[in-house]
């Protein structure tokens, strides 16, 4: 496993210089001055303007330029942010973790309510309750993140008053209870899919053979469930519960705008608006390497669950 891991690690290298080239690029694409954020929309002279393309290499071909900032990069110099004035992995180191809180938070709700829906549904297939539940899973499919933060704060701040509407808190433990809406809107999207799959998945295993032969054997049914059928039923859960994780770190940046987090969303877009270049490339290279890295983890989570793939893996790497 071990070596799996560092041939996944290593094949990281291409796509991310692949990514960085595409990213740098295709930002400065879209029309805009990037001069105007350094001076923040204020008029200058020629010979601040060049003085300041200078500075930032500006005045240099989008080659040499793509060359200063990839090897900074390497050096772990995100290079500074034009708005802010203050180095970009500054700017992140204070922003980032509540981005990470808020989708960490929200993938342990999502997967602990998705998997309880799915096995509920599954084991009381075609009931009342599997039909609730099922057109509740229906519905949160239905409606968008950043609208169901929306709806949340409306309901549960201002009618309520039993959550902030915005902020992310001063401490840990006052972060967990002002990221408890965010984190229930960013949830609903996983829970709906994940818990489907669940269902889905979890049927098919209670109508195989083994179950039929363990039942005859007189074992528990709750114990054909968790400690059979389950651990069958989790290998497709995970594949697509990982490719989710990653989705909804995108998804975090809407509903940070809308609960004012002040997370890596808002800077994100802060970024496009004023033509923060180092800022936007940097966050989209973050975000693709923790893409992958849940990627690696979902499938070192497979060989924990499945021998199989364990085994496949070894024989791969005594190749």
């Amino acid at each position: 496993m071990i070596r799996y891991i560092v041939k996944r690690l290593v094949s990281f290298i291409p796509i991310l210089a692949a990514v960085s080239v595409l990213v740098f690029f295709l930002v400065r694409i879209v029309p805009s001055d990037p001069v105007a954020s350094l001076t923040k929309g204020k008029s200058v002279s020629k010979e601040t303007r060049a003085a300041l393309m200078e500075e930032f290499h500006l005045d240099k071909p989008l080659a040499r330029q793509y060359a200063i900032w990839i090897s900074g990069v390497v050096r772990g110099d995100l290079s500074s942010s034009y708005q802010h004035r203050k180095p970009v992995l500054e700017l992140l180191v204070e922003r980032l973790p509540t981005t990470l809180q808020l989708t960490l938070m929200s993938s342990l709700l999502a997967a602990f309510f998705s998997i309880t829906i799915g096995v509920v549904c599954a084991v009381t297939k075609n009931s009342f309750l599997d039909r609730i539940l099922s057109g509740f899973l229906v519905f949160c499919a239905s409606a968008p993140s950043f609208l169901l933060a929306l709806v949340f704060m409306y309901l549960f701040a201002f009618k309520l008053r039993l959550f902030p509407s915005f902020g992310a808190g001063e401490n840990f433990w006052d972060s967990i209870y002002y990221l408890i809406l965010p984190s229930m809107a960013l949830s609903l999207s996983m829970i709906t899919l994940v818990g489907r799959i669940t269902r889905s998945s979890l049927i098919n295993e209670i109508e195989s053979n083994y179950v039929a032969a363990e039942k005859a054997k007189g074992t528990p049914f709750h114990r054909i469930i968790f400690h059979h059928c389950l651990k069958n039923a989790l290998i497709p859960v995970i594949t697509i519960g990982g490719m989710q994780i990653g989705g909804m770190i995108v998804g975090a940046m809407l509903v940070e705008n809308v609960f004012a987090l002040g997370g890596i969303g808002i800077l994100l877009i802060e970024g496009i608006n004023t033509a923060d270049y180092p800022v936007v490339q940097s966050i989209v290279l973050i975000l693709v390497v923790v893409f992958m890295t849940v990627n690696l983890i979902t499938d070192i989570i497979y060989a924990a669950i499945d021998p199989r793939i364990h085994a496949a893996w070894q024989g791969g790497a005594g190749k």
